[in-house]
């Protein structure tokens, strides 16, 4: 019968110390948030600039490769015009420099390809860096345990959802980044 009362005792104990402690890991809600690192992209000021100038620099390589294309157009124009006319030696030199033309237009759309590429990825990076590091900011002034991007939630309510509070922030930093630098010019 002792070895009974002893684990009733110790049973009793544990439930005793279980419900006692209970209060204290009540206390510590875990607080989560969500971020949508798209929609940061998409309206926050840095994002717009960043959109921007890919757009403007790609506005000006795609009108200098139609302008080459133009140059290069035109003269097959007058290569066909004036074949008739010309020297077998003419119209060969004319044929390998419309040759060359052609591969360097081909190679320049591929350079202009992979300095966009580049551009794009090297601005996006800087954004996503900023993205996390105003998170954890963020995270840590407002008692965050856990601030996931909207991609790896399978399921979350909009009262945890971040964005717009990263947003503001985001804004906020963004405009005071520009008014330094405009103050450094």
């Amino acid at each position: 019968m002792n070895t009974r009362n002893a684990t009733v005792s110790v049973v009793a104990l544990c439930i005793a110390l279980m419900l006692s402690t209970g209060g204290v890991f009540a206390a510590d809600v875990a607080k989560i948030g969500i971020l949508d690192a798209q929609r940061i992209l998409d309206i926050s000021s840095a994002g717009k600039a960043a959109q921007a100038r890919i757009k403007a620099e790609g506005t000006q390589r795609t009108e200098d490769l139609k302008k080459k294309a133009e140059e290069f157009k035109t003269l097959e124009e007058q290569l066909k015009r004036e074949a008739m006319v010309m020297s077998q030696e003419k119209r060969d030199d004319k044929s390998r420099e419309l040759k060359i033309r052609k591969v360097e237009i081909e190679d320049l759309q591929k350079k202009y390809s992979r300095e966009m590429s580049q551009m794009q990825q090297e601005l996006l990076s800087r954004i996503q860096a900023d993205i996390v590091k105003l998170a954890q900011k963020i995270g840590k002034e407002d008692g965050y345990l856990l601030i996931l991007t909207k991609e790896n939630a399978v399921y979350y309510p909009s009262s945890i959802d971040v964005t717009d509070k990263l947003i503001q922030s985001y804004n906020a930093q963004f405009a005071k980044g520009q008014t330094e630098a405009s103050k450094n010019k």
